[in-house]
């Protein structure tokens, strides 16, 4: 018997001012990347080597109505940066690291926090706490020529008209550029990654029906209800 399987369908972001889209190729998040952050999921900051991990790309969610996860019983919301690439490589130095950047958003690292603390006790991989279907709010992406390069905007997330995290980008232990280095001497990087930058204090659970808000300055706003 002949299968005939369909053509993956293309993951692609808006564009702020644009009928075009951006198309994904990769999803890159860095973790404990707030020293408040790491302080509150009981760590000690330090400038070491990066965390990295990644979630598919179809977990890229852009309905305003998010579906609630099953096999959780602690999800948890991470306001994040995020910066999609419009160009990629290898080795790319931090002095040039900016010029690879097509644009901004803001999202959300939903993570089942339960199964990460699992996953932390028996030293096993995060995929199941991070790479879940819709696992990735993101907003609409601000192009960089119009919105430039941001370096210490405001990241806020509000969960039912009430402030849950509040801080600036300038606070990252590892900044964006040193962040692109980094991933680059990993990964051959390309147009179309996309990267969460971390997620700073006042992480914490959401429930089903919960509104949230999410605005990285004037650059980027995400809406959205769990459903």
């Amino acid at each position: 018997m002949e299968f005939m399987f369909p053509p993956p369908a293309p993951i692609s972001l808006p564009i702020v001012g644009s009928d075009q889209r951006f198309p994904v190729h990769r999803v890159y998040c860095i973790g404990r990347n707030y020293s408040e952050h790491v302080r509150e999921m009981g760590d000690a900051p330090e400038r070491s080597t990066p965390i990295f991990f990644m979630k598919p790309a179809d977990a890229l969610w852009l309905g305003s109505e998010v579906p609630f996860p099953g096999a959780t019983h602690d999800l948890h919301h991470e306001v994040e940066m995020v910066a999609v690439l419009a160009h990629g490589g290898r080795e790319i130095p931090v002095a040039m690291a900016l010029e690879h950047v097509f644009g901004y958003g803001v999202g959300l690292d939903l993570t089942r926090r339960d199964l990460q603390a699992l996953a932390k006790q028996s030293g096993s991989p995060w995929d199941s706490a991070k790479g879940f279907d819709a696992s990735a709010p993101v907003s609409a992406i601000c192009p960089a020529s119009a919105c430039g390069h941001p370096s210490n905007a405001p990241i806020t997330l509000e969960v039912n008209d009430k402030v849950r995290q509040d801080s600036r980008i300038d606070l990252m232990i590892w900044p964006l550029p040193e962040i692109i280095h980094e991933l680059s001497k990993l990964w051959t990087l390309q147009a179309g990654d996309v990267i969460f930058t971390g997620t700073p204090s006042g992480v914490g659970p959401l429930q089903r029906g919960d509104r949230f808000r999410a605005t990285l300055g004037d650059i980027a706003r995400l809406e959205g209800r769990m459903v």
